[in-house]
């Protein structure tokens, strides 16, 4: 195959082409899988041609049509996390693979407005919609029952004293009163902080938004064709708690969003993923506040096209944020 693409070069004799894989295979950038197989990259190969041979890629027309696809309809811009859904399935089906849009935990997200709804049984619905018009909600259990009366002045008093800032600050905000004194008899504020600390309670609750699209698309890769590869993997991408500790730890210290990063095989911590390549790019919902967006696919994935994919696309989904018009 080699010598036929480069049957034209001077000097790309098959005797030379041997001679200069095997010195390849020697440096540990290929491997030969068995005897009579031919050489493939290693993880080391893949990390010397994504850091030193690629050169930047720009989208095709097709890529950029699909991706500023995501955010027509005016149903699609009202409610994003329908953008977000519709994007990780575009991200899967360009890169057939698997496609990935993690939003950030409510528990840092700045809040419009919070509401709580009595439930039988001294159970409360918590409704919290974000500054991007997110809306999440989960019940919650107290050990004394409130009337709606009580929840609504409570959340008169949240959304009037606290509108723009996260769950987090609201509760440090709430406590820094209780121990000034300003506010201890104050029942209102008892029951605030009461509020916040069961809304911030459960795990899940905080937890991130995690869209994964094309799980199923792994299953037609060689690569995982061992069953339990390929059971660890889709383990992986059920525990969503999982994939967002995972695509943190990709978009960890980035100072500014838009830097693509790449884990190629064993350098990926998750032993789930050591045989996967992740390009991931985070993309900012609030000043203080991001998201990421990542492929996982085989360590022999489309490098350079698949890192401007991820990179455009996150620059798509910040603009579709604020209602920004294309690039393009």
């Amino acid at each position: 195959m080699i010598s036929k693409r480069f049957a034209h070069a001077s000097g790309w004799s098959s005797a030379t082409i041997r001679n200069v894989m095997a010195e390849l295979e020697q440096f540990g950038f290929l491997e030969q899988p068995h005897t009579s197989a031919g050489r493939i990259p290693t993880d080391r190969g893949y990390r010397h041609y994504v850091d030193n041979v690629l050169d930047s890629a720009e989208l095709s027309p097709r890529d950029l049509s699909a991706i500023e696809s995501i955010g027509q309809g005016p149903a699609v811009m009202a409610q994003p996390d329908r953008l977000l859904e519709r994007a990780s399935h575009v991200l899967s089906e360009l890169s057939e693979n698997v496609g990935i849009i993690v939003w950030p935990s409510f528990a840092d997200n700045r809040l419009k407005q919070i509401r709580f709804m009595k439930l039988p049984e001294s159970r409360v619905l918590v409704v919290l919609v974000s500054m991007s018009n997110i809306v999440h909600d989960k019940v919650i259990t107290l050990d004394e029952d409130f009337s709606q009366d009580e929840l609504n002045r409570t959340a008169r008093y949240l959304n009037s004293e606290f509108g723009g800032m996260s769950l987090l600050a609201i509760r440090a905000e709430i406590v820094a009163l209780m121990k000034a004194k300003k506010a201890l008899y104050d029942s209102v504020v008892r029951n605030a902080i009461l509020l916040c600390e069961r809304s911030l309670q459960d795990e899940d609750s905080v937890n991130a938004e995690v869209f994964v699209d094309g799980a199923s698309n792994i299953l037609s890769k060689p690569e995982f064709s061992n069953t339990e590869n390929i059971r660890d993997l889709f383990r992986t991408f059920e525990e969503k708690s999982r994939i967002v500790k995972i695509l943190n730890e990709c978009i960890a210290g980035d100072s500014m969003t838009g830097k693509v990063k790449v884990l190629i095989g064993q350098e990926n911590l998750a032993l789930s993923m050591r045989h996967c390549a992740i390009i991931t790019s985070s993309f900012r919902v609030s000043p203080e506040v991001t998201g990421a967006v990542g492929v996982v696919g085989p360590t022999r994935i489309e490098y350079g096209r698949m890192m401007a994919v991820v990179n455009y696309l996150g620059r798509f989904i910040e603009r579709a944020l604020v209602n920004e018009p294309s690039l393009h």
